[in-house]
């Protein structure tokens, strides 16, 4: 599969699983009823808008990032212009994460609005192609608008879990067997316990879509997926023998994950398996369409 088969796939899937997320939300909706569920959504829907707005001021803050001044990383700074041209966007604010595991992210709600922070110790530790590769992903995070994507995600996942809470309240508090509503009380407790469940795993699954297709949009952006697979392998065992001190709600924006993980955690990633993005990565190399976006 060439590079441009290979996004448009990621992309479909992403979009059908956002559709999947969607539909489950409608259908909890029609089979419940009752205009008062629609002021819980709304709030859900407000909370996750509010959170998309200013994701890039509360992404920094939690990660302590201090915002690098002009001239004072010249290397990193020229690889970030020039990965801005390539990928067709404004220049985008560079901070820096008093970190010694290798790591980065990208926020900001839009190109014109985004943000890269990396650490210590991504500077420190990976050569300059490797540092170029984890920057390109990043650029492809902003190009693909994947906050927007992830925000759209997250708020209806957050409306189904608005309204199993709301229904968890309404047994709780609510009276008998006849209270339950066209559902019934199992039909109830179902949509208590799987419905966040679903919407949740629903969720997880458009994050790593994202992960997939940001390792080929900057595959694409370097003309190569060999810097960016080999950075994986560096940030990966970086990841777990430095810990970093990360907030879980920030975990996801990361290049990889940051936190540790096994056993049952792992089924609950919002990253891909470093192995397959590895793989699909240098698979890449092999596409003789293989260019820089256009």
């Amino acid at each position: 599969m060439n590079i441009t088969a290979t996004r448009f796939a990621t992309k479909t899937r992403t979009w059908l699983l956002i559709a999947g997320l969607t539909g489950l939300l409608i259908a909890i909706g029609f089979l419940i009823g009752g205009g008062f569920l629609y002021i819980f959504v709304v709030l859900a829907v407000l909370m996750n808008v509010v959170g998309y707005w200013f994701s890039d001021k509360l992404a920094l803050k939690a990660s302590r990032a201090k915002p690098v001044e002009p001239g004072t990383l010249p290397q990193l700074e020229g690889m970030v212009q020039d990965l801005a041209q390539r990928a067709q966007v404004p220049t985008p604010r560079l901070f820096l994460i008093e970190s010694e595991q290798p790591n980065a992210f990208a926020t900001g709600r839009n190109p014109k609005h985004a943000a890269v922070a990396v650490t210590r110790g991504l500077l420190q530790h990976l050569p300059p192609d490797q540092v170029k590769g984890v920057l390109a992903h990043e650029f492809a995070h902003i190009k693909n608008r994947d906050i927007l994507v992830s925000s759209i995600a997250a708020m209806v996942a957050g409306s189904i879990s608005a309204i199993a809470n709301i229904l968890q309240f309404s047994l709780l508090f609510g009276g008998d067997d006849e209270d339950s509503g066209p559902l019934g009380l199992i039909g109830t407790l179902a949509t208590i316990i799987l419905a966040p469940l679903a919407a949740a795993l629903l969720q997880l699954a458009v994050s790593r879509q994202r992960e997939y297709l940001a390792d080929a949009t900057g595959a694409q952006l370097l003309g190569r997926g060999e810097p960016l697979a080999n950075a994986l392998e560096t940030l990966e065992r970086g990841a777990q023998a430095v810990p970093m001190s990360v907030n879980p709600a920030t975990a996801s924006l990361y290049a990889v994950n940051p936190l540790p993980r096994s056993g049952v955690a792992t089924l609950f990633m919002t990253h891909p398996p470093i192995g397959e993005r590895i793989r699909r990565l240098r698979a890449l190399d092999g596409d003789s369409s293989m260019r820089l976006v256009a």
